[in-house]
């Protein structure tokens, strides 16, 4: 079972989310239940089992003097790596601040755009969704956020990842389709290991969708899409693919 957290110092919204969480998880049969309703982050800390994966609902601009949003979500990272985290906020826009934080959050959820139920619904449905996906293929499938959707994309329908213009996002490639979502090639390289290889600070390729690399010209191709090579990485990738190139 998959326990779920909130914190938000604000007794309507708090009970709100909660009300929200708990219908839905009772109408849908997930298995899922909320362990904590707190007004701060101690509250939550003291509550929240290192290590054990979790489902954590925060507000942002929480009246503490220690601890905001995302003060919590790191430490909530840090102790629980895998964990979801979703910010509750007034401000559209926060997707930078989860990224100075080095944060993945799943959601934001907009206080008074719209009710808070319906928000909170559909993001419990989403993260249903991805939990299944991970079940069914763990090591096969790469996660995403682009724009308001979650999406799944098969690891074998990923060509690379390309730098874009924009600060701190990612293009994805597959053979028909470019993917912007925000991330860092560095940690992209951490998170899938040997089946990509780095060839240039903007480029992360799939090794087995290499077809040709040209070492004079400081090029590759990958179905059918050429990427950049760069010294630095040329030795390494002449290592890898076994000097056959």
């Amino acid at each position: 079972m998959i326990e779920i957290f909130i914190c938000d110092d604000e007794d309507t919204v708090r009970h709100q989310i909660r009300t929200a969480l708990e219908w839905k998880i009772l109408v849908e049969n997930y298995d899922m239940k909320v362990v904590c309703s707190a007004a701060n982050a101690q509250e939550l800390l003291d509550a929240a089992e290192n290590g054990k994966r979790g489902i954590y609902f925060l507000d942002v601009e929480l009246k503490d003097r220690e601890w905001d949003g995302f003060r919590l979500g790191r430490e909530l990272r840090r102790r629980d790596p895998h964990g979801i985290l979703v910010y509750i906020t007034s401000y559209g826009d926060l997707a930078w601040r989860t990224f100075q934080y080095h944060l993945e959050a799943f959601d934001y959820i907009v206080k008074g755009a719209e009710p808070i139920g319906p928000s909170v619904s559909r993001c419990l449905d989403e993260i249903q969704a991805r939990l299944l996906a991970e079940r069914q293929a763990p090591a096969e499938t790469f996660t995403l956020r682009a724009g308001e959707m979650v999406r799944h994309i098969p690891l074998c329908d990923i060509l690379f990842f390309e730098t874009a213009p924009t600060p701190h996002h990612v293009f994805l490639h597959t053979s028909n389709s470019r993917i912007d979502f925000l991330g860092s090639l560095n940690e992209l390289e951490t998170q899938l290991g040997h089946q990509f290889i780095r060839t240039h600070r903007a480029y992360l390729v799939a090794a087995d969708k290499i077809e040709t690399v040209d070492l004079k010209q400081n090029k590759l191709w990958a179905g059918g899409h050429e990427c950049m090579l760069s010294r630095a990485w040329k030795a390494k990738l002449r290592k890898t693919l076994g000097g056959s190139q």
